[in-house]
């Protein structure tokens, strides 16, 4: 079975947990994920099955959208409340500036990865340095918040909630954080819920629950969308008999053979309907590079 499956992830499990757990149901080992969610957060984790899973890096929507909670006046090791509290102070932000604040961060910004991540510098995890307590530079990445909207902002507990679109590799906590700085207090995440991420949304998720008794029920198929959905974006393109046979075999095919087009990546079908994958026409050069297979 090849596929993407929509996982609404629970909270408690890590995204390595998920995989081992649907390796179990769907008796394949050919599985992976896209984007790790921390274990305590919850919400959309895709899960690329038997062939899908050469699409895991390749998705051409990298925006993610996030919701999540926050207090003020509280640092933890881990810039979330479920790590070690290192300092408490009394805070007392007003939504006024926090607002303002939450502008400063919009558009393409610098991220400092957090100790506590899966991130490798000189070959280490930081998590694994950050357990032994040791602390390291780290370099900045440059991430994207396309928007970040305060939903709620209690003044008195100094809590409150806010939803954030964003480009991968964002830390939501770190950027959480970083807002509290730049207001001149600290402030932890104290939930995370994925609501969307690779152009698939939150109400299309399944629970490792529904998932199971979808096998139970012998309707397993319904849990998987068909990987050249994650694509839908990019141009189709129909191979004739002939095409199809030389594509499959390798040959690079010239521009000319497969018909018109506009797009820079091509979505390429089969005489018979089968996704093949994604090619790049090189217009200049009349040749049709193999960008990534699904056969």
């Amino acid at each position: 079975m090849d596929g993407i499956v929509i996982v609404n992830k629970p909270q408690g499990f890590t995204s390595f947990d998920v995989c081992a757990k649907l390796r179990g149901v769907f008796c394949t080992k050919k599985i992976g994920h896209a984007g790790t969610l921390d274990p305590m957060a919850t919400g959309v984790l895709p899960v690329f099955i038997g062939k899908a899973t050469k699409a895991s890096d390749i998705l051409p929507d990298d925006k993610k959208t996030y919701l999540a909670g926050f207090s003020f006046g509280i640092e933890t090791s881990t810039q979330d409340i479920w790590g070690e509290v290192t300092s408490k102070e009394k805070s007392n932000i007003s939504k006024g500036h926090l607002l303002s604040a939450a502008k400063a961060f919009s558009g393409e910004i610098l991220q400092t990865p957090p100790m506590y991540s899966a991130v490798r510098v000189n070959g280490k995890r930081l998590y694994e340095l950050a357990r032994k307590g040791v602390e390291i530079k780290r370099p900045q990445k440059k991430i994207t918040v396309y928007s970040i909207e305060i939903l709620s902002f209690d003044e008195n507990t100094q809590s409150g909630s806010l939803r954030v679109v964003c480009s991968r590799g964002t830390y939501i906590r770190t950027l959480i954080s970083d807002i509290s700085k730049h207001l001149d207090t600290r402030g932890v995440m104290t939930s995370l819920i994925r609501e969307s991420s690779g152009g698939f949304s939150i109400d299309k998720a399944l629970t490792l629950d529904d998932i199971q008794k979808l096998k139970d029920e012998d309707r397993l198929n319904s849990a998987v969308i068909p990987v050249d959905e994650a694509f839908s974006c990019y141009e189709r393109i129909t191979l004739d008999k002939k095409c199809t046979q030389l594509y499959k075999n390798g040959v690079v095919l010239r521009v000319s053979q497969i018909g018109k087009f506009s797009g820079s990546i091509l979505r390429v079908y089969s005489c018979e309907n089968e996704f093949l994958g994604l090619c790049r026409p090189d217009v200049c050069g009349d040749k049709v590079y193999q960008y990534k297979n699904f056969y």
